[in-house]
């Protein structure tokens, strides 16, 4: 990857035109900026500047920041990148969706990929911080090489084939840190839910789901349902959650289209 490093740290890719906000990418669990370069061709190719972050806990993220929670990584995430075009996955999304909540002079539009506003279910709820905090023991207990290849045989992943750079930045990260993120940042942090703060979102949203991810279609049509007529959802054919990654070029198509009908 051609890049320059920023603190966050972010890393910025080159190409595009200065009267165009960036896009700016957050990454998943586990992830790191790395794992957007599949899609970082195609995104270059819509004109504008590309920019990738590791978030707390991942990648080369300062340590001293892995006790983040979803909004202070928003604030550390918009007082690096500035306004742009976010493009959030899974626990990426919540951070851009954070950072729409909070920060929204800093968000020209915002694209949710696999994202919830929450656990809506309080019982459930309880169950996935219980669940999360096992997780995070068993990243301490076993590293973070051997927990990815655990993370990434689950049902949720199911048809996705990380790329050598993703899968060896994934394996690179600092147990502390994936453990870290999970405990102060995943879904069950989203507590109480934020559904009903979604009204407030007034810029252009668009929510991707693969068409072989049910659960985050159910979702996504809820997110657009509650943001209002300013949102759209789009199903990545054949692509499962990680849709972006597992269909890279199709992803590009739709956050493209997209734009270019923004105007």
């Amino acid at each position: 990857m051609d890049a320059e490093h920023l603190r966050l740290p972010s890393t910025v890719v080159a190409g595009g035109s200065g009267d165009l906000a960036s896009i700016v990418l957050l990454h998943g669990f586990t992830q790191t900026g790395a794992s957007w370069m599949p899609l970082l061709e195609g995104l270059r190719g819509l004109g504008r500047r590309v920019v990738t972050v590791d978030l707390p806990g991942h990648g080369s993220s300062d340590p001293a920041l892995d006790s983040s929670d979803l909004a202070t990584a928003a604030s550390l995430v918009a007082a690096t990148a500035g306004r742009a075009v976010y493009v959030g996955y899974s626990m990426g999304g919540r951070v851009a969706l954070r950072l729409a909540l909070d920060r929204p002079e800093e968000v020209e539009a915002l694209v949710l990929i696999g994202a919830t506003a929450g656990i809506v279910d309080t019982d459930e709820r309880r169950a996935r911080q219980s669940s999360d905090s096992a997780l995070a023991e068993r990243i301490e207990a076993i590293g973070a090489g051997r927990f990815v290849d655990e993370w990434l045989t689950g049902p949720l992943f199911r048809g996705l084939e990380p790329t050598p750079s993703d899968l060896a930045g994934r394996k690179a990260n600092r147990p502390e840190g994936l453990a870290a993120s999970l405990r102060n940042a995943g879904t069950s942090t989203m507590d109480p839910p934020w559904w009903d703060s979604l009204t407030a979102i007034e810029m252009p949203v668009l929510v991707l789901n693969g068409q072989r991810d049910p659960k985050f279609a159910q979702l996504g049509a809820r997110l657009v349902e509650t943001i209002g007529t300013n949102a759209v959802r789009v199903e990545i054919p054949g692509a499962g959650h990680a849709a972006h990654l597992e269909a890279p070029s199709e992803t590009c198509a739709a956050i493209g289209a997209w734009l270019a009908g923004l105007g």
